[in-house]
């Protein structure tokens, strides 16, 4: 009986060994996915971070020239290269005359299950109320702006706010353009009359969309109507109407309070 015994646990033995090893294995794999899953959700941000210490260290050392918008217009005209990055929902709204536009990031039309939770995410995180939508790199970006401007010619970059045209002032940098100059503060910062613009369009508005651009409550809208009060521009005519209703709602109400009230 012992020796029977004896034979049962010394088979068991590795079993449970084994059953250790794997169950250690899995733990190991578990606390490695989690790990790495960690680092992707905070590698974008640290590259945004370390980016943006690259260009402003660029910008700094005299590498990329930044302007602001009111200097854009002498410099074209003194033989610079307007980039246009900005995507072609916002050109149509507002463009350069004789810029060359390329975008650094296109509107991801992505249909799939993931790439629809994407645009539903990007709704859902003010996009409703600012018009933005989830976009993606234009992976041609680079093929398409040495086709259109040679890698000697003096370039300035602009985008709406400044941010994406200061990202692709790294791209033209790597790329072998060596003189190229950044718009700060985007479009957005640029008063009427600073730009070629076509058709007369006024550029600050070309980067509103959403609920906000239909009342008129965004900075581009605040000012162009600095000078004006509260009920004038377009969230003036949303306050003014609801007041009208307020108004026509409470005198038919009139009729029926006398009525309540022993009137006739």
């Amino acid at each position: 009986m012992k020796t029977v015994v004896s034979s049962r646990n010394a088979a068991v033995a590795p079993r449970a060994k084994a059953t250790r090893s794997r169950t250690l294995v899995s733990k190991t794999n578990g606390a490695l996915a989690r790990r790495v899953a960690c680092r992707a959700e905070v590698d974008p941000k640290q590259a945004m971070d370390e980016q943006m210490k690259r260009l402003q260290a660029q910008v700094s050392e005299g590498k990329i020239k930044a302007v602001n918008a009111a200097e854009v217009g002498n410099l074209i005209q003194n033989g610079w290269t307007l980039l246009d990055v900005r995507p072609p929902e916002e050109v149509q709204k507002g463009a350069v005359e004789n810029a060359v536009e390329v975008p650094l990031f296109v509107i991801d039309d992505d249909t799939s299950p993931g790439g629809l939770l994407k645009q539903m995410s990007a709704f859902g995180m003010g996009g409703w109320w600012l018009g933005n939508k989830h976009m993606k790199l234009n992976t041609k970006f680079m093929g398409s702006v040495r086709k259109g401007i040679p890698t000697d010619a003096s370039v300035i970059v602009g985008c709406q706010k400044g941010l994406r045209s200061l990202s692709a002032c790294e791209q033209l940098a790597k790329s072998g353009y060596q003189k190229v100059a950044w718009v700060t503060g985007g479009f957005d910062s640029a008063d009427p009359g600073d730009l070629p613009v076509k058709e007369g369009q006024d550029i600050r508005f070309a980067g509103n969309g959403g609920l906000s651009d239909v009342v008129g409550w965004t900075d581009a809208h605040k000012k162009a109507n600095k000078d004006q009060s509260v009920f004038d521009g377009p969230f003036g005519i949303v306050l003014k109407v609801a007041f009208a209703v307020i108004i026509i709602d409470g005198l038919t109400a009139v009729p029926t309070l006398s009525k309540l009230f022993g009137g006739e």
